[in-house]
């Protein structure tokens, strides 16, 4: 495998970082951020080009793009779902009509999007959503729960994975629809308050909320397959960007452990080089997924990877701290809970890792099967 950076990408790194330093104000509001970096063309750097309003650039150009953004201290972003999710698989599956429609709006920062996949009853197990959405005329009527959306406060539309064939079972009769929030009384979101005091996911309910037949992407009926092509979008060049943010947690961490004097303890030195040692495996390994190695269980293996480092850090960074780790950042009362800082976010926002995004069982089944060609995990019908 061969995956190295040209003087052309190198060119596009300083031309990245010199618009990044111009540019990034942590005192933006997210939405804003989102037109600034629309208007500059910086959104959908991986699309064909289309004239949907973005520039367009290779693989290792997207590359160095995401370690720029991580390295620049951006705020994170509210646009990843449309620009990393929806838009690839619009332009995999949708019509020329849907692709005209949302894509430059995704471009031009002006429309977020949040994934509605997950429920109470179909979280790892995709196969038993229970959302239905019947139709009736030109559009379809949704009525269901999702949760664990992330970004639904924020968001303008929402794809929704729904069963729209009456007495479908398992990934039979699935459609794959767009459908617009901003419908009161037909879609509710409600927060997800946090161990963290933070509400980053969101529950979403639809009561008959509507969803225009044209808005149905694939083909009705071909949601399955819509969804799971989504899902192989999930994990490609941001995860080397992720790699960066890591990179500066795992350094705060060594620094940490030589302010409090814990590097002297061995045991944690050798959890320090190992988390070193296994970060830049991780990168390697990300390298030759993107340079075409072409194997099936690639992406389950990165979350592997990464989830297990992750949480690992997480409990390294506290152990660093000693005592004072337990401590809040401020004191306590009914009114006014105490923050957390950085370590404590770090330490249990990181014991969710494993279950999001697929949790560790799935990625291991998927492998078991897929990959090492394993007999299938015996299923019950629903």
């Amino acid at each position: 495998m061969e995956f190295g950076f040209s003087g052309e990408d190198e060119a596009f790194r300083l031309e990245a970082r010199d618009w990044l330093a111009e540019h990034v104000d942590t005192g933006q509001d997210r939405r804003t951020w989102e037109r600034t970096l629309g208007k500059a063309g910086w959104i959908g750097l991986g699309w064909p080009e289309g004239g949907y309003g973005n520039r367009t650039a290779g693989l290792t150009q997207q590359v160095v793009w995401a370690e720029e953004y991580a390295r620049s201290g951006a705020p994170p972003r509210s646009g990843h779902i449309g620009e990393n999710l929806l838009a690839p698989t619009l332009i995999a599956h949708g019509s020329e009509e849907q692709k005209g429609r949302f894509l430059p709006p995704v471009a031009a920062g002006e429309e977020l999007w949040c994934q509605g996949y997950s429920e109470p009853g179909a979280g790892s197990d995709l196969a038993g959503v229970r959302t239905s959405a019947v139709r009736e005329g030109a559009e379809f009527r949704i009525s269901g729960q999702k949760i664990w959306t992330s970004l639904a406060h924020e968001a303008d539309w929402c794809f929704v994975l729904a069963r729209t064939e009456v007495g479908s079972h398992r990934h039979h009769g699935l459609s794959f629809l767009l459908v617009p929030m901003d419908q009161p009384g037909r879609v509710e979101v409600r927060p997800i308050r946090q161990m963290t005091g933070t509400s980053d996911f969101n529950e979403v309910f639809f009561d008959g909320a509507r969803a225009r037949a044209e808005h149905v992407v694939g083909g009705e009926g071909r949601g399955w397959q819509v969804a799971m092509s989504l899902l192989g979008f999930e994990r490609g060049v941001s995860t080397l960007a992720q790699q960066i943010g890591f990179a500066e947690e795992l350094s705060e961490v060594v620094r940490v452990a030589v302010r409090t004097g814990a590097v002297g303890d061995p045991v944690v030195r050798e959890r320090i080089v190992r988390q070193w040692a296994e970060l830049r495996a991780m990168r390697w390994n990300a390298l030759r997924t993107l340079g075409g190695s072409g194997d099936p269980g690639a992406p389950s293996v990165a979350k592997l990877l990464w989830a297990n480092w992750h949480q690992r850090l997480g409990e390294l960074a506290v152990l660093v701290r000693g005592a004072e780790a337990s401590v809040g950042a401020s004191d306590w009362s009914p009114s006014a809970p105490y923050e957390l800082d950085r370590d404590q976010q770090l330490f249990l926002f990181s014991r969710a890792d494993t279950i999001y995004g697929g949790s560790d069982q799935v990625q291991r089944t998927i492998i078991a099967e897929r990959v090492l060609g394993l007999p299938r995990e015996p299923k019950g019908v629903v």
